[in-house]
Formats: structure tokens, C-alpha cells, sequence
């Protein structure tokens, strides 16, 4: 079995130490570093080797935004999952255009915050639900069928999907097709958009207005991580 190295970074002594508790407790992952700064952060990247960072945005040197552009620029094989308590959309799009892979509120299940570890490290995206539902209402769908004409109809209904937070297998159930389906649309979004990455698509179809609508909740139930 594969183990995620996670570096965490968060101001909170506290939830800090809950966190770290929490993930190290997890057999594929282990906390190989722990620090309040986003400055010092940068560094223990390149010397630890993380696989996900996880940060708070708001910090007391620079931003986690911040944090996330200079990993982004300058590592190719650490991501970051944003874990904070804001969720307004010009810190969910800033951490997003910063190269985040992830976006979730501190009050999440802890469940649902080793789910998101292991999601980023394997090259997923994660919205918390509240943003995603956010965004569900907030892109209107007549927007999103003037972007991307290159798009056929169910690739653009995948990136809708996408575009909301869902995973693969979430948007296998709402599209009632296979996953095998569903990743080979994504395949093909990727290509077309010219998207090195799915966060990288989320981004631009934020950007360009795309959202799902009438998404029905998918409960993932509660399970012990």
C-alpha cells in the first residue's frame, strides 16, 4: 500500500494537532511535517517531499493562497488541499487560480478530509459540499452552452458535473452511465481545453460560467476513514 506524505500547515495549535492526530492514524497516510508558517512551509516542501499540503489560508506571514502558487510553481509533485474556514468565491477562485487541487471547510466530517487527501494525491479535485452547492445554484446553465463549442453535449455535461465537485463515481450516478464512460469524457475535456489537470478544467469552466443544476445531494454516508 502507497503512502501519501502530508505535510500540514495551520496556524491553530489545536486543530493542528487534531489533524495531524487524525491523519496519522490513517495506515496510508502519514504527517511528515507540521509547521505554523506559509513561508516556512515552501521550504519543508522541497526538503520533506510531501505528496499534499494541507493549509489554511489564513496565516499569520503570507496567505495560503500564496503558499499554493509558490508549490505550484515551483514543485511538480506536491498538491494542495486548502482546509480553512472561508468560503467565499473570491477565496475558493483565488486558491483555484493559485493551482489548489482542493477546497474544504474546517468543519468538515474527518472522513471527508482523508477521502479529499487521498482524492488530491491521486490527481483528483474536491469541493466542499456547501461550495459546490453554492456553485450549483450560482452558474446558470445558459451561460455554460455558449463556452467550449468544441465540447459535444455529454462531455459538456460532464464538465458541469466537474465543475460542481463531484467525483467520477458521483457523476457516474447522476449521468446513469459506467465510470469507464465518465473517465473517458474527462479524457477528452482534458484534451480539448488543452487542461494539463482536472483542477485545471474546473478552473476554466468557473471562469467561462459553467456550473450543474438540479443536482440531486450524493450522501457518502458516514464511514470511519
Amino acid at each position: 500500500m502507497e503512502c501519501r506524505r502530508v505535510l500540514v500547515v495551520d496556524n491553530h495549535p489545536t486543530f493542528q494537532e487534531e489533524l495531524c492526530a487524525l491523519l496519522d492514524a490513517v495506515d496510508d497516510l502519514t504527517v511528515v511535517g507540521r509547521t505554523y508558517s506559509g513561508t516556512e512551509a515552501t521550504g519543508l516542501v522541497a526538503s520533506l517531499r510531501p505528496h499534499v499540503v494541507i493549509t489554511d489560508l489564513n496565516l499569520a506571514d503570507i496567505q495560503g493562497v500564496e503558499v499554493a502558487r509558490k508549490i505550484n510553481v515551483r514543485d511538480r509533485e506536491a498538491v494542495v488541499l486548502v482546509l480553512t474556514t472561508s468560503a467565499d468565491n473570491e477565496s475558493v477562485f483565488a486558491a483555484m487560480r493559485a493551482g489548489a487541487r482542493g477546497y474544504l471547510l474546517k468543519d468538515a466530517d474527518p472522513a471527508r478530509i482523508v477521502r479529499a487527501v487521498r482524492a488530491v494525491a491521486d490527481g483528483g479535485a474536491v469541493f466542499d459540499p456547501v461550495i459546490a452547492r453554492r456553485f450549483v445554484g450560482y452558474f446558470s446553465t445558459a451561460s455554460s452552452s455558449l463556452a467550449f463549442p468544441e465540447l459535444t453535449a455529454s462531455e459538456r455535461a460532464v464538465l458541469r458535473l466537474l465543475a460542481a465537485g463531484l467525483n467520477n463515481t458521483e457523476i457516474a450516478r447522476q449521468l446513469v452511465v459506467s465510470p469507464k464512460t465518465v473517465r473517458n469524457r474527462v479524457s477528452n475535456i482534458l484534451r480539448k481545453l488543452r487542461a494539463p489537470d482536472r483542477a485545471k478544467a474546473i478552473v476554466l469552466a468557473h471562469e467561462a460560467g459553467i456550473g450543474a443544476a438540479r443536482i440531486r445531494p450524493v450522501h457518502c454516508g458516514h464511514r470511519s476513514p
